[in-house]
């Protein structure tokens, strides 16, 4: 390991000030490294470029039209987690909900950011377009989020709140609100962005993001929706602990039963899964321990656009989900269990019929039926 990918006694000995341990930490690198798909080889330039970032990186924070549900769940994460590295590693110079500023201080805080730019700026939360529905300070949201983001180096829009109004966006939306890239389509506004789907969004996604700007100096690879692809491109159905129970046309069809004590699929709950990308069943939330589906909780898809109300009718199954293996054609949950049983139904013949053939050869053998 060279000079510059060393970390140095002085970080080191600031995280464990924090209670945060060097091996816990290299840890959490090596976490890092694995969500990018690097090796074990690019830890120690983790760890150096976490160490380094404070000194170069500052970011600004801006809640919008939320519930503040992601800067909550980025906040709270356990360590190896990403709010006690982060808060080390980089300069929070400005979020609303950990501020101990208000009113015109804040503005001063803002202001500041603003002249000195360069900043990666995160944006919480939907923004509403029709006047008088939402404010920071005196400022329209929209206006502020046209302020801020014209210095800014990157633009990161983390919550589905955020990528496309989310909750507050769904129908009748009185204010108007919309999302990151369709308001900075509407402002003329030209910078970098990342959508950060989910309600919430994991705070590994954001971690990731921030950490490859810093490895290589630009954002990671983006899907069509500008998602990052090493975590929203994989489908949640595919990597779900209960995919074999679908295969298998075991479904959970109503909460408190046995099917549902034993983890069948929870399709028929109306889960949105097969619909839905996002590294949920491999990354996990609340200290890497549990998601939705393993808490036992049907998928709503809010990793995907306009999720509310698309999906809207979240214990309703999905229709016409294609089924693995059965020629292309689609089927829903119950055409698929009716499907399985037939199968076993015919197999179970076919052993029958294949049984007494045998036994008919095996009798012809030895003289004839019995």
């Amino acid at each position: 390991m060279g000079k510059k990918d060393e970390v140095s006694s002085e970080f080191l000995e600031a995280l464990e000030f924090r209670g945060v341990k060097r091996r816990d930490f290299l840890k959490f690198c090596g976490a890092t490294a694995a969500i990018l798909g690097l090796t074990e080889l690019h830890v120690p330039k983790i760890a150096a470029a976490l160490e380094s970032a404070a000194k170069r990186q500052p970011v600004v924070w801006l809640n919008f039209a939320s519930c503040s549900g992601c800067t909550e769940a980025f906040a709270k994460a356990t360590y190896p987690g990403p709010a006690d590295v982060i808060l080390d590693a980089i300069s929070l110079e400005f979020n609303e909900t950990l501020s101990a500023a208000a009113g015109n201080q804040v503005h001063e805080i803002l202001e500041e950011s603003k002249k000195k730019g360069g900043y990666i700026l995160i944006i919480e939360g939907g923004i509403p377009t029709k006047k008088g529905f939402g404010f920071i300070g005196k400022n329209e949201m929209i206006d502020e989020f046209k302020e801020m983001a014209g210095p800014a180096a990157a633009i990161i829009a983390i919550g589905s709140c955020a990528t496309d109004g989310g909750v507050p966006a769904g129908k009748p939306n009185p204010a108007e609100i919309i999302g990151v890239g369709p308001a900075m389509k509407k402002l003329g506004i030209d910078k970098p962005l990342v959508n950060l789907d989910l309600c919430p969004c994991h705070p590994e996604y954001l971690v990731g993001v921030v950490v490859n700007f810093l490895l290589v100096g630009k954002l990671p690879e983006l899907d069509s929706l500008g998602r990052p692809v090493m975590y929203f491109g994989h489908n949640i159905h595919d990597n779900c602990e209960r995919r074999a129970h679908f295969d298998a046309g075991r479904f959970v069809e109503k909460f408190g039963s046995k099917e549902e004590a034993d983890m069948y699929c929870l399709y028929k709950m109306g889960c949105k899964g097969p619909m839905t990308n996002s590294l949920c069943p491999k990354i996990q939330y609340n200290g890497k321990t549990s998601w939705c589906i393993k808490a036992g909780g049907p998928c709503i898809g809010c990793a995907e656009r306009n999720w509310v109300d698309k999906f809207a009718g979240f214990y309703q199954p999905l229709p016409n989900v294609k089924i693995p293996g059965l020629k292309g054609v689609e089927f829903g949950a119950d055409t698929l269990g009716a499907v399985a049983a037939a199968a076993t139904v015919a197999g179970v013949a076919i052993h029958t019929l294949g049984t007494k053939a045998a036994g008919r050869f095996k009798g012809h053998d030895d003289g004839g039926d019995k």
